[in-house]
């Protein structure tokens, strides 16, 4: 007999950051950080590791009182079954957002069982058939001073990247002076990547994108929110830009839209938000039919990073996954083994499944207290609490000549 799954755990965890972490952009000032991992427990002792980033209380609930009765006593390695399973428990209230959300740490966990039961790593299992991954910095939020993001860039340089990523959007004079500081700090042999938040409209994005163009940036990120699929659209025919979205979307379905509209030049699932590694496989299947590149996004922990990288490392379309630079501890504290990248190439594990071991001694110490309870907040892309919902921070645009 086979292994079986016995239990599934959702752990919600929480990082305060200390007054000289946090950081500030388009929503506001960032004082802490959340996640979810999901761990799936078998018979015989075996546990598969996934995460998820999603509003924690609503991924805790669905897990426990809904997935966890479902697949009890299920085998793990019948991962595709499994996760159409899921998704039709959930269709009537899910589709997208926490629920598919649930559903993908699921899936990772079970890729990684799937990877220990039959003795080698996902991304060898994908059909890859090297132990790297290209990937990138992702930080330089907003500073008063530009000085100061030339620094972290060069910083990010020295600790083997060869790509960056910043973020814009808090005025058409910072925004430019931002990016020449960037640039002439990482000179012209590294990659720049620009991401203005959902921030700007039509006619900015363009003269924005005129001038990416001139600074030689390598993929230019949200400049409009998800629902503007038309917008995405009409840009990515002015500009000679490679236009990307996906971070917030979900499962195949959405980034079908997304492609069959023309939107973008790349797209940006998540394992950890838009279904797990059996969907970022599919949107990297899907973008390759279409001539396209992916880059997987994740702004959570390790375990989401490492489980894109599965894909991205076995896909000849697969371009970046982003790592995030900004002191959090679920990416820099959560693994036993750190994560290594050199010369712009993240390190991925011969081990079986993701090839990675939690420290819960880590994971214990930043578990939230009670898992249906957020402590008010802003936790980057997630806030809690009247008075730390996102201001209307009004964006200054540059006189016309």
């Amino acid at each position: 007999m086979g292994m079986k799954i016995d239990r599934i755990e959702a752990i919600n965890l929480v990082h305060n950051y200390p007054e000289s972490d946090k950081f500030q952009y388009g929503g506001g000032i960032c004082d802490g950080r959340l996640t979810t991992l999901i761990l799936v427990y078998t018979d015989n002792d075996q546990v598969g590791i996934g995460s998820v980033y999603s509003h924690p209380g609503l991924v805790y609930l669905i897990v426990r009182d809904q997935l966890a009765p479902l697949l009890r006593g299920e085998d793990p390695t019948d991962v595709d079954r499994l996760w159409e399973i899921m998704y039709g428990l959930t269709r009537w209230y899910g589709r997208k957002g926490a629920a598919m959300s649930a559903i993908g740490g699921i899936d990772t966990a079970l890729w990684d069982l799937r990877g220990k039961a039959l003795g080698e790593p996902v991304w060898k299992l994908l059909g890859g058939e090297k132990a790297t991954c290209p990937a990138y910095a992702s930080g330089l939020l907003w500073k008063d001073d530009v000085n100061e993001l030339a620094e972290e860039a060069s910083s990010f340089i020295d600790r083997g990247f060869r790509r960056v990523k910043m973020r814009l959007a808090r005025s058409e004079e910072y925004d430019m002076a931002a990016v020449r500081a960037v640039r002439n700090a990482i000179g012209p042999d590294n990659d720049l990547i620009v991401d203005a938040s959902m921030r700007y409209h039509p006619e900015l994005a363009r003269r924005m994108g005129k001038f990416f163009v001139q600074q030689g940036v390598f993929w230019y990120e949200e400049p409009f929110a998800p629902e503007n699929i038309d917008a995405f659209a009409a840009l990515r025919g002015d500009v000679d830009i490679p236009l990307a979205a996906g971070e917030n979307e979900f499962g195949l379905q959405g980034f079908r839209e997304l492609i069959r509209a023309g939107a973008v030049d790349i797209v940006q699932p998540d394992a950890s938000r838009c279904g797990g590694i059996s969907e970022v496989w599919k949107v990297g299947k899907l973008a390759r039919e279409h001539n396209m590149r992916f880059g997987t996004h994740s702004w959570s922990d390790a375990v989401a990073i490492v489980a894109n990288a599965q894909v991205v490392s076995a896909m000849p379309n697969g371009i970046s996954v982003e790592i995030d630079q900004m002191n959090n501890p679920f990416v820099n504290d959560l693994l036993l083994e750190p994560l290594s990248v050199v010369d712009g190439q993240l390190k991925l594990s011969d081990a079986p499944g993701l090839g990675v071991e939690l420290d819960m001694e880590v994971a214990e110490r930043l578990r939230l207290a009670n898992p249906l309870h957020i402590p008010d907040g802003v936790y980057s892309d997630m806030m809690f609490g009247k008075g730390n919902f996102p201001p209307t921070l009004p964006y200054l645009e540059m006189a016309e000549d």
